[in-house]
């Protein structure tokens, strides 16, 4: 009796022993588990629910296809409301369920709150939309799908002044104010290197206004010194929420500049109350042309808007291509499910790092330096009877 005993507690102390190994060498799930994380609600909301939808639509893809060399995907979103505390919050959630792969954050202060966790695991992060350079700082295991805040504040410099805009009297736009949230560290990167570029261009910046998180719902102020110093554009590198108040604020002071913006105002026709007549003519920089006419583009329209009801931005179309890039990153790779988070974030950081590119909806030959900053070439879209049209 006893040596029965003791030989059951002898096979009880290696089994557990066992187990225990098999957890520390691989992510015990056999399934790539991707994580994300984004605002699903909140004033965000618009970018992380296209995340979101973009993502499972990809998801759904490649798992009805067989999954990733005959492994399936399980994705789990978290919302994070657009803050940082719950960004990190939604983070450990995601570790607790099994996440190998990070997909985010969607916005740039929240990713700037995880990627200290996602680094010090060592687990691969690629973020759809957070664009600020600080989250690659130090960090060679986060990687950009989106343009970086520099690129995108030269780039609409760049595009003001050699493209040649020009006001309704038939003017080329020569002079230019600039409203930007300097509280937020995406609204003043952009406008920072925008500034600097805007010295190289045949453009003058003739107004330089600013509002914080505090004081976002008023640009009374900021439109009127705008339209004093005679600015013919008015460039917003902010979100969405806020130039839905600049433009109504700016119409009901019959002041018609023509507003020029970046991949945060992507969003803008989907906000809720806002009559989107006054959005008409308003342009800005995306990755992403929803009215393209290749095959790629066409299809992941077609299905959003029969998810959805609605066309996709380049949020949902970052997104869908991070899953995608996961995908191509793991086929080429010695990548597998079974390996440990450490393990797996290696293999696909030094992947990515590489020689490796991607075609995708938002670029063609996509690439990573190993710093984490993606190199594409961005797209103009012009606002036209309520819908996206590429410049």
């Amino acid at each position: 009796m006893k040596k029965s005993k003791s030989i059951f507690c002898l096979v009880m102390v290696f089994a557990l022993l066992a187990a225990t190994l098999a957890a520390c060498g691989s992510s015990g799930s056999g399934k790539f588990m991707i994580g994300g994380i984004g605002p699903l609600t909140g004033g965000a909301a618009t970018y992380g629910m296209a995340v979101q939808n973009g993502a499972q639509i990809a998801v759904d893809e490649i798992n009805g296809a067989g999954g990733i060399g005959g492994v399936e995907i399980e994705f789990n979103m978290q919302d994070d409301e657009h803050n940082a505390e719950k960004a990190v919050n939604a983070y450990n959630t995601l570790k607790d369920w099994g996440m190998n792969i990070l997909m985010g954050t969607v916005t740039s202060s929240p990713c700037l709150a995880v990627v200290p966790l996602t680094s010090s695991d060592n687990l691969f992060q690629l973020t759809p939309s957070a664009s600020s350079t600080e989250i690659l700082v130090g960090n060679d295991n986060v990687f950009q799908v989106c343009f970086i805040d520099p690129n995108q504040g030269i780039g609409s410099a760049e595009y003001i002044g050699q493209t040649g805009i020009y006001t309704n009297d038939g003017a080329m736009v020569s002079s230019v104010a600039v409203i930007y949230d300097s509280s937020d560290v995406y609204s003043s990167g952009i406008y920072a290197k925008f500034a600097e570029e805007a010295a190289n261009q045949p453009f003058s910046i003739v107004a330089t206004e600013t509002f914080t998180a505090d004081s976002n719902t008023d640009f009374s102020v900021q439109l009127q010194k705008a339209r004093d110093a005679g600015a013919q554009l008015i460039f917003l590198p902010i979100y969405y929420e806020e130039a839905t108040l600049i433009l109504t604020q700016a119409a009901q002071m019959d002041y018609n500049p023509i507003f020029f913006g970046c991949d945060g105002l992507d969003g803008i026709l989907g906000v809720e109350n806002f009559d989107t007549s006054l959005a008409e003519g308003v342009i800005l920089l995306t990755p992403f042309v929803a009215d393209a006419s290749d095959a790629k583009t066409q299809a992941f329209v077609a299905e959003y808007q029969d998810r959805h009801g609605e066309i996709p931005n380049q949020f949902a179309a970052n997104a869908y291509d991070a899953i995608y890039i996961f995908k191509a990153l793991i086929e080429s790779s010695d990548a597998a499910a079974t390996m440990s988070v450490s393990e797996l974030g290696t293999a696909l950081k030094t992947q990515i790092a590489g020689s490796f590119s991607f075609n995708g909806l938002t670029g063609d030959n996509m690439t990573w330096s190993a710093n984490g900053e993606v190199r594409k070439a961005p797209k103009a879209v012009i606002i036209i009877d309520g819908v996206y049209v590429g410049l």
